[in-house]
């Protein structure tokens, strides 16, 4: 007979074998895609969304990817109701059940959208609410929660909005608000239009709010021409043939100075308008971060100086880039911020509504690089003095 121990050693494998099976048999995950495979909208400079039908149902399905800084392969669903369909059997994400009407923004730039989405009146609460630009919002502010920010969230005047769904966004991973949400039960979604590097693919997001607000119909005829007049002005820049004009960006914070990288969105802006954006000769996939010296080498280089930090004027500056007064781009008067639209409550309208207008901020740039070539009044831009 055999020992109790020996039974035992018999019997474990044989449950481990059990359980293994009972999962491996078990009902397997559907893959979202596989419900919704019909392609309603695929974007053409946006690389965080699309939009995706399933044959036989008016409801469509967001899909949203890698919605924060460094995510990989990390995939969430929105699911937009129409004319009372019933969730489809196996689909696991978020659910809202018709348009939205009632929206709460945790971000400026969702704001910009929905306004030029004719949704301004949607708009129940956002985030920082003396940061917002937008007249429209601004007329009825009194009406409009403050909400707070993420990890100081005021959730009672959340709910008091009474929202049918809230934008959010992450920074370095899943946003906090998400477990409360679904405690509550308010539909939430992701918006990356801030990850996108293209000026044109974050104003493509616009489509993703029209399936929540309207329809993709009209986020498209409200998009649509944007790229024709922002890629008809790069073109008729790069026709000049003009060699590109050497350009500091940014300001020092802390004890570096970052610079954008190749490719970000700010140096795109920088090289459709016929510039270059100087780097000391540093090169990453990230930010480029120098040293004040390096800053002031690349300064005594640079025919123009954008977006010096929060100063408004020359004496700003100087207290805040000590020492850079005498460098060339200063001495020549070829310093200019993009905070000309600023809020009493310290907003900027340039990180609002510029999201929708990338084809404006390059217009200013145009003329701020090339002034014997472009001509009028700057919108978002102002020479510093």
């Amino acid at each position: 007979m055999k020992s109790i121990t020996e039974k035992i050693r018999y019997i474990l494998p044989a449950a481990l074998l059990a359980v293994l099976l009972c999962c491996c048999t078990g009902k397997p995950k559907v893959d979202n895609s596989e419900i919704f495979n019909r392609e309603v909208y695929k974007p053409e400079y946006a690389s965080g969304f699309r939009i995706l039908g399933c044959d036989g149902m008016k409801s469509i399905m967001i899909e949203v990817s890698d919605p924060w800084e460094g995510a990989d392969s990390v995939s969430f669903s929105l699911l937009v109701l129409a004319d009372g369909e019933d969730v489809p059997a196996g689909y696991e994400g978020q659910v809202l059940r018709g348009n939205a009407g009632r929206i709460v923004a945790m971000s400026s730039t969702n704001v910009a959208m929905l306004v030029a989405l004719g949704k301004a009146s949607d708009i129940a609460g956002v985030s920082g609410k003396r940061f917002i630009s937008a007249p429209e919002v601004r007329a009825r502010l009194d009406s409009i929660a403050d909400v707070g920010y993420e990890g100081q969230v005021d959730y009672e005047a959340l709910i008091a909005c009474h929202p049918d769904i809230v934008l959010l966004y992450g920074v370095e991973g899943a946003n906090s608000m998400e477990g409360k949400l679904k405690e509550l039960g308010i539909p939430y979604v992701y918006v990356g239009d801030y990850l996108e590097e293209s000026p044109l693919g974050k104003a493509e997001w616009i489509v993703a709010l029209a399936a929540i607000t309207s329809n993709v119909d009209e986020g498209k005829r409200v998009y649509r021409d944007i790229p024709a007049r922002y890629n008809a002005l790069r073109d008729s820049v790069a026709a000049l043939g003009l060699a590109p004009v050497k350009v500091l960006m940014n300001a020092p914070y802390a004890d570096s100075w970052l610079l954008p990288p190749a490719g970000s969105y700010g140096e795109r802006l920088i090289a459709d308008a016929g510039g270059e954006i100087l780097t000391g000769g540093k090169k990453t996939s990230g930010v480029i971060p120098v040293t004040r010296e390096e800053a002031y080498a690349i300064a005594r280089e640079a025919d123009i100086w954008l977006n010096p930090g929060n100063v408004h004027c020359l004496a700003e500056l100087e207290r805040l880039a000590p020492g850079f007064a005498s460098t060339r781009c200063v001495q020549r008067g070829g310093v200019f911020n993009n905070n000309l639209r600023s809020t009493p409550g310290g907003g900027n309208d340039y990180f609002e509504s510029g999201v929708m207008h990338p084809d404006v901020i390059l217009s200013d740039l145009t003329k701020i690089l090339h002034p014997d070539r472009f001509h009028g009044e700057l919108v978002y831009y102002h020479k510093l003095r």
